[in-house]
């Protein structure tokens, strides 16, 4: 994967924004002593995101940045495009590494390939324990059957897959709750033009990854429906912490 070191010209958060939310973090209760928490980070680069796949980009790396406070948390970035190129990361604890890998990508036209981003989480997890699986998508091209398969297996395995739906394909969102349901996860569709609400819900994903259910639920309180409903849906018997190559 090629870098980039110019980040695109985005509206950034303000440092008091930043600042608040860092101190919130600060007082989260989570497990200590244990091993780095595992957040699998994928994303759709294929045509249809264009419009919105830069300020994405910037919206997660700021969140990125700010979780950096809970520590223990590590992230692999995982995306596909064009004709089967399916791509993973190194897994990185650095925010501004994984950002200058998420700003390096660009989109090109091709299918969804969620099944391998699927079986790439499962082998992952096999090896070593994987948190949690984030994917953001508009779309899904795929045999939902095999999708449905792959997801229980992830929810046996403990890892659950929180999908942000980006516009409304109706296709998508069936598949995408199943989902979510079978793997203990959570859906949520958002605005791409609401960049505050995918801020808050990806944070809530990270918070979850580095210090479990506890936390998300103590960060949950007081924040947006959006943060609530994403929070109710995770399965409760989902715990959290308790060189690039291809994904398979």
């Amino acid at each position: 994967m090629g870098e980039r070191d110019n980040l695109p010209t985005q509206q950034r958060s303000t440092q008091t924004e930043v600042d608040d939310f860092l101190s919130r973090v600060a007082a989260l209760p989570r497990a200590t002593g244990g091993p780095r928490g595992r957040l699998m980070f994928a994303m759709d680069a294929t045509a249809s995101r264009e419009p919105t796949w830069d300020r994405a980009c910037q919206i997660q790396g700021e969140m990125f940045q700010a979780t950096s406070a809970l520590g223990g948390l590590d992230i692999q970035l995982v995306y596909y495009r064009g004709f089967r190129e399916c791509q993973a990361s190194p897994w990185v604890g650095n925010a501004q590494d994984l950002l200058r890998r998420m700003t390096a990508v660009s989109c090109m036209a091709g299918q969804t390939q969620i099944a391998r981003v699927l079986g790439h989480c499962i082998k992952q997890t096999r090896d070593r324990k994987v948190n949690a699986l984030v994917f953001v998508g508009d779309c899904m091209e795929e045999d939902v059957d095999q999708l449905a398969h792959q997801a229980g297996q992830l929810g046996m395995l403990g890892v659950p897959v929180f999908i942000f739906h980006e516009r409304g394909d109706l296709i998508a969102k069936r598949a995408f709750q199943t989902i979510a349901r079978l793997s203990g996860g959570a859906y949520c569709p958002f605005d791409g033009s609401s960049a505050q609400q995918l801020r808050d819900l990806l944070s809530a994903v990270a918070v979850y990854a580095a210090g479990g259910r506890a936390a998300l639920e103590h960060y949950s309180r007081g924040r947006g429906d959006a943060v609530r409903l994403l929070t109710s849906q995770i399965g409760s018997g989902q715990g959290g912490r308790g060189g690039q190559s291809h994904a398979s």
